[in-house]
């Protein structure tokens, strides 16, 4: 073994192969070893070949065995005869023969006809010959981790689906193949862009830690209806009467009698099928009322931080009661914890609608209004800020991080309270059980330890479903397909309906619509839970 090592070496130097490495189990009799290199230039494809002819030749010189434990794959197939000789390798051809007859089965895997299978099939880097933004496309390995905690793995695509189709779109592209290229590109913009919830769970289980989801805001960026980009950004530099017209229209379409409620929906469907799923969202009967202004002032005095109430619970009203922002105020009066609002907080947004759907123009006119405020607000950096929607507390974080001069704390209402509010409430009478839904972003943000504290306040059993994933809702994604939310919180609301608890809690409001959409059940943030049961002590 210590010989072929060496031998290997060489034949790592008479090839070039700088960077080549060995490694692996040697206590076993076996090892591995890793070269990297360019296969698109024929010259080092024919390098590749001759270097593989005389790594088999070291191998086999010493008797040993030219794979071990990965078993034998498409790069060592052709070899197989010639480690182990034609009548033996007779044998596997016959056996083959009786149980797969039509090669159905791993076809060209140990047995193979193709003396030159070990060349063909390489996966062009499409970075190479276009880089930038497509050295994504290359790192990705097709492991397959993402595809578990996709939201639309059971709909369209996954991360990893995504990515292939995207390289074989450029690849397309580059060959000159209009043709599959625009078929392809016209598949993708369903299947891989419109219904990506774009949550970036990929990239908490992906190994080499790729977020699928700057993949596909690239192509929403290339390809958004200039229309729908300038109503949006029209929207973000006149925010504050944005979000008042949205919750009045919902207050409205919530208010409306049933008959003249399915009219509306009527109409609503009839301009969708005009403009298209992606570029109006679906009115739909559950849909709550609009919420409550945001308002707030300067207490004076010492305060503890700045709190920027989520737009989006202004949007969308509560399902009972008066909503987060009126719990986390009643906890902080009851902990004694002074808060500041922002002057003008009606016309702040974290930024995610215009990060998720691309339109940069509409981000940076929202970072203008954003930065400043923050600044005062916080005196420089020196409170830090806090935010009552995990997904909105995830985009005040992002949108504080583009201004190298801010150094802010960002944390979530629900971090805050779990901390600095629960060692101060006394006791009071808990829910017997409570179902959480823990988001994309509270995931991401490591706030779920947090979340199932405050939890673990409001009921004696607290149940994290297993099946638990990101519910699609994204924003407004669960309005434009709601056909994604459906595949996405399929598993997690079968759990929930078998646990069958007390009450549900979430901690962002579009993901309590998303569970309460899928499941029947009335989903609520957390924190309003919470002061519900210490009101009753």
């Amino acid at each position: 073994l210590a010989q072929t090592c060496v031998e290997l070496g060489e034949i790592f130097d008479r090839y070039g192969y700088e960077d080549s490495v060995i490694f692996g189990h040697a206590k076993d009799g076996n090892i591995h070893f890793m070269i990297t290199d360019d296969f698109g230039p024929a010259d080092n494809m024919k390098r590749y070949e001759q270097f593989t002819e005389d790594m088999v030749d070291v191998i086999l010189n010493y008797s040993g065995s030219l794979k071990a434990e990965h078993g034998t794959g498409r790069i060592m197939a052709p070899f197989v005869p010639r480690q182990w000789g034609g009548e033996l390798f007779e044998v596997m051809v016959e056996t083959k023969n009786l149980f797969d007859p039509k090669r159905l089965l791993n076809d060209n895997t140990i047995v193979t006809e193709d003396a030159k299978l070990h060349l063909k099939d390489f996966k062009t880097p499409v970075s190479i010959v276009e880089p930038g933004d497509y050295a994504l496309l290359d790192r990705c390995v097709s492991c397959g981790y993402c595809e578990p905690v996709c939201p639309s793995r059971d709909l369209t695509m996954t991360p990893r689906q995504r990515i292939a189709m995207r390289r074989e779109i450029e690849l397309a592209k580059l060959a000159g193949d209009t043709a599959t290229a625009e078929k392809l590109s016209k598949q993708f913009r369903y299947d891989g862009r419109d219904t990506c919830a774009v949550c970036g769970l990929c990239s908490t289980v992906c190994p080499l830690t790729i977020n699928t989801a700057l993949l596909v805001k690239k192509y929403r960026k290339s390809e958004h209806p200039a229309l729908g980009g300038a109503v949006w950004s029209f929207a973000a530099k006149h925010w504050g009467g944005t979000v008042n017209v949205a919750s009045a229209a919902m207050s409205v379409a919530h208010a409306l009698p049933g008959p003249l409620k399915s009219a509306v929906i009527g109409i609503n469907k009839a301009g969708r099928a005009i403009l298209g799923d992606d570029n109006l969202q679906l009115i739909s009967k559950e849909l709550p009322g609009g919420g409550r202004s945001r308002k707030g002032e300067d207490p004076g005095g010492d305060v503890a931080a700045v709190y920027v109430p989520a737009c989006v619970n202004t949007m969308f009203g509560p399902a009972k009661g008066e909503g987060v922002q009126a719990a986390f105020e009643e906890l902080l009066k009851l902990a004694g914890i002074k808060v500041r609002i922002p002057e003008g907080i009606n016309s702040m947004c974290c930024g995610t609608v215009w990060s998720s759907k691309q339109i940069p123009q509409g981000y940076e006119a929202m970072r203008k209004v954003v930065l400043p405020k923050i600044k005062a607000a916080s005196e420089n950096g020196r409170l830090p800020v806090i935010c009552d929607a995990s997904s909105c507390t995830e985009g005040y974080a992002h949108i504080i991080a583009t201004d190298d001069t801010l150094d802010i704390e960002v944390i979530d209402a629900v971090a805050f309270v779990a901390e600095h509010v629960l060692p101060k409430l006394g006791s009071y009478p808990k829910l017997p059980s409570l179902t959480l839904h823990e988001t994309c972003s509270s995931t991401q943000m490591g706030l779920n330890p947090a979340f199932e504290t405050v939890a673990a306040a409001v009921a004696d059993k607290v149940n994290v479903p297993i099946a638990n994933g990101c519910c699609a809702f994204a924003g407004d994604r669960g309005m434009l397909h709601p056909e994604l939310t459906r595949a996405a919180t399929r598993p997690e609301a079968a759990e929930v309906a078998k646990l069958n608890a007390s009450a549900h809690a979430s901690v962002n409001r579009t993901c309590e619509l998303g569970l309460t959409r899928a499941t029947g059940k009335i989903y609520q943030h957390v924190l309003e839970l919470l002061v519900q049961q210490v009101k009753l002590g």
